[in-house]
């Protein structure tokens, strides 16, 4: 129950159901600087839920980029049925590389790995954890980013990169093919004219090619976030990975909302810089219901959702497709 919310109310969730969460979960990796830390957090009872591997991003604050960050999405979702696995990226403040490390400040190429390497030993994880056995469904893995975990989740969904300061880092493939489906919230868009020029100079890996990006994507974007630090398109740079790649489906558009899309990287934080209940709301059940019906063609869930949204909160976002 949450009494903060109003007209969103209305788009259709399951009933929640206890959960429980893993942490740390620690994962040695050869060659990184130091092991995968991350957060697990699933319902209490039952077995096979499918995957969301949920990548943080590159926010001021000190602990929410890392695996103890964004629990407005980690904690619906897995009330909602799904096993959420939060690694803490290189890029954290609190527990990653450091600044002067190889690869910073984004670590780009590490983040990738990182989910990568996760999916490679998802059987150890759950040696490691006897109460994570048979309980992670294998086969049905999707992917959710935030900002700069957008952009690391659209590599593993087929976009590709050219750091322009790099010459080993051209066209870099890095698709993930047991990723079934995404989510993009306020992700980085098109690089070369569409960045600021303090982005040209200093953010040289953000130039990404979405051609590529094949696996069916919803892209979740914020009608007022303008960074002009990283961009001179205003927010329309969010939607480049829904108009500029086959693989992305539908966009949904949040009215009014900033980089925190209503507050999704944690209550009452400095990230949540448009925080709103419903808007939140909107972000958490739309998106879930995106996720549930791409795993299941006979789940519903995404068209009754849409058709609420357009009923009952039009004021608050919309959904276009392709």
């Amino acid at each position: 129950m949450n009494n903060l919310i109003t007209s969103t109310r209305h788009i259709p969730v399951r009933d929640a159901v206890p959960t429980l969460s893993i942490c740390p979960v620690v994962l040695p990796v050869a060659d990184r600087p130091q092991p995968i830390e991350m957060r697990i957090t699933l319902p209490a009872v039952g077995d096979h839920f499918p995957i969301i591997l949920l990548s943080h991003g590159h926010g001021p604050s000190l602990y929410i980029p890392s695996m103890n960050g964004y629990g407005p999405l980690a904690q619906f979702y897995a009330e909602q049925g799904f096993a959420v696995i939060q690694p803490t990226h290189g890029n954290s403040k609190v527990a990653g590389f450091g600044p002067d490390a190889p690869g910073a400040p984004f670590f780009w190429r590490s983040r990738v790995e990182d989910f990568k390497h996760i999916i490679d030993h998802l059987s150890d994880i759950e040696a490691a954890h006897p109460i994570l056995d048979g309980r992670l469904d294998h086969d049905r893995i999707a992917a959710v980013g935030h900002s700069l975990g957008g952009q690391t989740v659209g590599m593993l969904l087929g976009a590709r990169l050219t750091d322009i300061a790099d010459p080993d880092a051209q066209d870099v493939n890095l698709l993930e093919p047991r990723i079934k489906v995404g989510v993009l919230l306020a992700a980085p868009g098109n690089g070369g004219d569409s960045l600021s020029e303090h982005a040209r100079k200093n953010y040289t890996a953000l130039n990404p090619d979405f051609s590529h990006m094949t696996t069916r994507t919803l892209v979740v974007a914020g009608d007022e976030d303008d960074n002009p630090h990283l961009t001179t398109r205003g927010a329309a740079w969010h939607t480049d990975p829904f108009h500029c790649s086959p693989g992305g489906d539908y966009l949904l558009t949040l009215k009014g909302g900033k980089h925190g899309l209503g507050g999704i990287a944690g209550y009452d934080a400095k990230e949540a810089d448009d925080e709103d209940p419903d808007r939140l709301a909107v972000t958490q059940r739309m998106t879930a219901a995106y996720l549930r019906s791409a795993f299941d063609e006979n789940d519903t869930a995404w068209t009754k959702a849409c058709d609420a949204l357009a009923t009952h909160g039009a004021e608050m976002a919309h959904v276009t497709g392709k």
